[in-house]
């Protein structure tokens, strides 16, 4: 737990906090006769906590912004793309407690756990050593600017937004093929435009896939144009 705590930048004065976050339902199903808990009430805290900084950072930073933007980017920064790529920077799954099926059918890897177990420890430092603490690694790790360019713009609301200046025009989405075993799947998605196809993208989960795919049809129909 201390190479954790030397890659979040925080050093725990209960590090049982922080191995409590690293403990997954599953394994807690297997030492439950030990009084082991699981990190799941850890997640919800957790959630709560991410929300309030990241609002709170987009109210103060984006004083022009309209409510539905300012919701449109808290969820994508908020969400398990995002977390997940947080827990792929800290290496999250070298330090889970998983029970031995979950381990074995590729838990350590799994989006949704990992991004569950960000939460987790985001519950765990606030615990710790409060929101000022809190928010140190949520900006470090969540808010850095680069991140924040990258989510801002909501290509799927942008492409709906194109299209619609013609009366009548519709965008769908469609999965074309799954990829990769169970535990690391690939979506690949369509956007059509009309029916026509317009661009492919690919992502952790179908969501994330949509949002690529809405990318590559605004580049496709900006090529157009121009």
């Amino acid at each position: 737990m201390k190479s954790l705590e030397e890659k979040l930048g925080y050093q725990f004065k209960n590090l049982s906090l922080l191995e409590h976050a690293m403990t997954h339902s599953s394994y807690a199903n297997e030492h439950r006769s030990e009084g082991v808990t699981s990190n799941e009430r850890l997640e919800f805290l957790g959630d709560s906590v991410l929300g309030l900084v990241v609002a709170q950072h987009l109210f103060s930073s984006h004083p022009n912004m309209p409510e539905g933007e300012l919701t449109r980017t808290r969820a994508a920064l908020v969400c398990e793309e995002s977390l997940y790529e947080v827990a792929k920077v800290l290496d999250l799954g070298a330090y889970l407690k998983l029970g031995k099926g979950e381990a074995a059918g590729g838990g350590r890897t799994r989006p949704s756990i990992l991004a569950d177990a960000t939460e987790a420890t985001l519950a765990a430092v606030y615990l710790d050593g409060g929101m000022a603490a809190a928010e140190s690694i949520i900006r470090t790790f969540i808010l850095d600017k680069e991140r924040e360019k990258a989510v801002d713009r909501d290509y799927k609301t942008a492409l709906q937004e194109l299209v619609q200046r013609k009366p009548g025009v519709s965008v769908s989405y469609r999965l074309v093929r799954e990829i990769g075993p169970d535990h690391a799947r690939i979506f690949v998605m369509e956007a059509a435009v009309d029916g026509v196809p317009a661009g492919q993208g690919k992502g952790h989960t179908k969501k994330e896939a949509e949002q690529m795919a809405a990318r590559a049809a605004l580049e496709k129909l900006a090529g157009q144009r121009a």
